[in-house]
């Protein structure tokens, strides 16, 4: 075992042990440069070895982060012989990241599926080890890639583990998976790791200075001392230095570079610059630059690399170090040596980046040949790369007016990369150049755009609003889009500012020459908003109904994808339960159709409030699971909005609370907002189930002075029935006279069995049992099961305080059993209270078969139950073939069942 590393040791062979008794893990070692890292992945390498397992291998270089999939490559490159086993859509993707096919830009999505695929399939026999080194320095691409497989694998016999330093940007994308941080080593290991590289003895106050001065630090204790003269170390060194010791380690590099020869100086600053390691180029580059052939036998001896089937440096900071070191003219000619001898036709995009980093001043050809290689980036899914290369051809580019048209098309790629700071300062770069009219609003469009991303900023409505008006000559259809989008952000952020947006859009006379969904949903939108609930609702119904059914092959359906969410939003501000439902479930297909990872996250999470609402609180639950697990598999923030409503129904006052306050911490909730709203309702619901009235009427009251209509029409019969209860009629009624409104204009189940059973809380007599009855028989005819059950039990409390005991028992214990059944805890318990103050005791909820199953086993055994085999499940569900076997294993098991067959017979629950 390594010195000093025998609990991490351990740790990371259990990995092993644990992969190869076919329970995949991952693991991300991190620490400071030299702190021992990669000499710990080594040792896993050397063990891995012993134990007969595949072993594939990436390096992350920080040169190479412009280059997409450069380092998913690496990984997957030995393992497509397993090509063919994938479905053709996966296939595809990945042939199209790894440059082997031509094709649209793939999503990470599927790529990410057929590296989960191809690792699943290599682990077959002997079980596989992924090793990334410096994943820090991964192209973002690969990075999201590897960090999604390494959140999927389950059952395959696979091990990955990254090494990550600590304090880089780039590693944020495997936050969240299994961690060993690496510490320097306690000084009686360090002691003897010391005596252990020293050849001569040492005075024992030197060595206890330089224990002192490297402080544990692995590789300052072997470097520093080793390469110090004797007269130095008999000295000591001088006053212990405690700080900066990767860098200190990084001089040392630097000054035995210095002592070789000068052309293996310069051989070493052309293979620091060449990213690839391949020594056919570093060859060729050399014999280019004039340098003698036996000219790294010096660098060898001084073990600063080694030259073999690959260039390899000692450690990642040599490499840093003699790039470094160099002056600006040495690293230009080693770059414009290695564009020379780099083929043109094979590698366009690396011969691109070396002829720009061997560019002194500005260039137009060299900038031209970067503004392909992003095109071709973009392309293959590499926006980040496609940044990268724009940005290098903005700097290169002389004419003011091409260098911001430029900026302005990096800061776009850079914005979609994640970097929105880089963006803003690129859109300054922009701005300062001559633009054009369609290009300014563009500009501002990509700034308002950046803004909302980063804080919700108030003043985002009204730049998109600019943006809209300077576009509508050049691109109507654009403009119109850009308003929705000004539109969209006034209703998240809340406040006044919709009123305008909104009166904005109907002063437009081109709206009314257009028929496209995209634009009919705008209109509409604005009309509900301003000429009221009554006049804008037929009009949004005919809108939705038109984005529901639009045809993407149609020439004017083009965009309606992106608003589809923001369609089944606005149907559940019309309380149309139908439509909802089906805008919900298109914009999940319309999600994985595109293969976007982060627009399925939010579609499953927008379906999971759908379902949530209409009573389904377990597919919405595993819904919200599969939405939040995509987020985490691509290293995003997950939406909590599904869960925390279904929490709320299910009586799970700690996670209410617990995301409630998330909610009102993040400073880009506005207080008026529809995240601080939602949340509100969330609260609403579960006071109501708990009979908490005045807290229940205070968070309703928030959410109906949302000016989103999705949360101000739900959020009505919250209040109504929170403020009969709270004995605050004024309330209730003002309340309810918006709620009839509404319902009348909406004319559905939905809408009418709401206004029913509101209106009945507030009568009392015959009137309030004709309204109860009448609540009942809407909600059961439309999908809202648990706003049914709420019926049951509200009118059943009202019976017995009629004194109608028996009628009473009779809708208790049909509200009590709808409750049970679906999930709904708290208004269960409530309904169960009320049962026995009738004398009647509540039948015992039976725990249904599939209760034993996880959330994730029930949604491969409702998978599977339709037919679908493990692979088309596990393309679902983002998980490998062999993790869906192994799940499968465990629901026969716990079900009693034995096959396929016997499983599709099973009532699901």
């Amino acid at each position: 075992m390594l010195l000093g590393r025998h609990a991490e040791c351990r740790r990371v062979e259990q990995l092993l042990g644990e992969a190869r008794a076919g329970r995949s893990g991952a693991l991300v070692v991190r620490g400071e440069a030299g702190v021992g890292k990669t000499a710990l992945l080594e040792h896993l390498h050397t063990r891995a070895l012993e134990l007969d397992f595949r072993i594939e291998t990436s390096t992350g270089i920080e040169a190479e982060t412009q280059f997409a999939y450069a380092g998913l490559h690496q990984v997957c490159a030995p393992l497509l012989d397993q090509l063919p086993t994938l479905p053709e859509p996966q296939q595809l993707a990945l042939g199209v990241a790894l440059g082997r096919r031509a094709g649209s830009a793939p999503d990470r999505f599927l790529v990410g599926l057929a590296a989960l695929g191809l690792v699943s399939e290599a682990a077959e026999s002997n079980g596989l080890l992924c090793l990334v080194d410096d994943a820090q320095w991964l192209d973002p691409a690969s990075a999201e890639v590897l960090a999604f497989v390494a959140r999927r694998i389950g059952a395959d016999r696979v091990a990955m583990v990254f090494g990550v330093r600590d304090g880089e940007p780039g590693a944020t994308v495997f936050t969240g998976l299994p961690e060993l941080p690496l510490r320097r080593l306690r000084d009686t290991d360090a002691r003897l790791l010391l005596d252990s590289v020293v050849p001569v003895p040492l005075d024992k106050d030197v060595r206890e200075r330089i224990i002192a001065e490297t402080r544990g630090h692995p590789l300052a204790l072997v470097e520093l001392p080793t390469h110090t003269p004797p007269a130095r170390l008999a000295g000591g060194f001088q006053q212990p230095d405690l700080s900066d010791l990767s860098g200190r380690v990084q001089s040392e590099y630097r000054n035995r570079s210095h002592g070789l020869p000068e052309e293996s100086q310069r051989l070493l600053l052309l293979a620091a610059a060449d990213p690839t390691g391949d020594p056919t180029l570093l060859q060729r580059a050399a014999r280019h630059s004039g340098i003698a052939a036996d000219s790294a036998a010096p660098a060898e001896a001084a073990g600063l690399f080694e030259i073999g089937s690959r260039v390899r440096f000692r450690h990642p900071l040599v490499r840093s170090a003699v790039y470094t070191a160099a002056g600006p003219v040495d690293r230009r000619r080693a770059h414009a040596a290695l564009a020379a001898v780099t083929d043109p036709e094979s590698e366009p995009d690396r011969r691109a980046w070396h002829a720009a980093q061997a560019t002194p001043g500005v260039d137009e050809r060299v900038a031209g040949e970067l503004e392909r290689s992003a095109a071709r980036a973009r392309a293959r899914g590499g926006y980040a790369a496609a940044g990268a290369f724009l940005l290098r051809a903005t700097q290169l580019t002389p004419d003011p007016a091409a260098r911001a048209a430029r900026a302005l098309e990096a800061a776009r790629a850079v914005h979609e990369s994640g970097a929105s700071d880089t963006a803003l300062d690129l859109l300054a770069t922009a701005e300062a150049g001559p633009l054009d009219g369609f290009q300014r609003a563009r500009l501002t469009l990509l700034r308002a755009q950046i803004s909302f991303h980063l804080s919700r900023d108030q003043t985002v409505p009204e730049m998109l609003l600019h943006a809209s008006r300077d576009m509508a000559e050049f691109d109507p259809d654009l403009a119109h889009e850009t308003h929705l989008h000004a539109l969209d952000a006034a209703l998240v952020i809340g406040g006044p500012t919709a009123q305008v947006v909104a009166e904005t859009a109907l002063a437009d006379p081109s709206l009314a020459h257009v028929g496209r969904p995209v634009d009919r949903l705008l209109g509409a939108l604005s009309a509900t908003l301003i000429r009221g609930f009554a006049e804008g609702v037929p009009l949004l119904r005919d809108a939705l109904r038109s984005v529901c059914d639009a045809d993407p092959s149609d020439a004017r359906a083009p965009g309606y994808r992106s608003w589809l969410w923001l369609a089944a939003r606005a149907a559940v501000g019309i309380l149309d339960d139908d439509l909802a439902y089906r805008l919900a479930e298109a914009n999940v297909r319309s999600a994985r159709a595109d293969g976007a990872l982060s627009g399925l996250a939010s579609a499953l999470n927008f379906h999971a409030n759908i379902l949530a609402l209409g009573g389904e609180l377990t597919r919405a639950g595993e819904m919200a699971g599969r939405s939040i697990a995509i987020s985490a598999s691509t290293g995003g923030m997950p939406m909590r909005h599904a869960e925390t409503i279904v929490s709320a129904w299910r009586g799970d006052a700690d996670t209410v609370t617990r995301l409630r306050e998330l909610t009102l911490r993040d400073r880009g909730n506005p207080a008026d907002g529809a995240e601080v709203a939602l949340a509100a309702y969330a609260t609403a619901v579960l006071a109501n189930a708990l009979g908490e009235y005045e807290k229940a009427q205070r968070a309703a009251t928030i959410t109906c002075a949302c000016v989103a209509l999705s949360l101000s029409s739900v959020g009505l019969a919250e209040l109504i029935e929170a403020a009969t209860r709270a004995g605050d009629p004024h309330s209730a009624a003002g309340a309810l006279e918006e709620l009839s409104t509404r319902a009348h204009a909406c004319q559905t189940s939905w809408a009418r069995g709401l206004e029913a059973r509101s209106r009945a809380l507030t009568l009392s007599g015959p009137p309030a049992e004709v309204q109860y009855r009448a609540a009942i028989e809407h909600l059961e005819a439309s999908r809202l099961t648990g706003e049914a059950a709420r019926a049951h039990l509200l009118y059943g409390e009202w019976l017995r305080r009629q004194g109608r005991r028996q009628e009473a028992r009779k809708e208790l214990g049909r509200a009590h059993d709808l409750l049970s059944r679906i999930g709904a805890d708290a208004f269960a318990a409530r309904a169960a209270k009320e049962l026995r103050a009738t004398g009647e005791h509540p039948r015992r909820r039976t725990t249904p078969s599939t209760g034993e199953l996880t959330a994730q086993e029930l949604q491969v055994a409702r998978q599977v139950a339709t037919g679908a085999t493990s692979r088309e499940v596990g393309a679902q569900l983002f998980l490998s073939p062999r993790t869906i076997e192994a799940h499968l294993r465990s629901i026969y098991r716990k079900l009693g069942i034995r096959s396929r067959r016997e499983l599709r017979d099973f009532p699901l629950s």
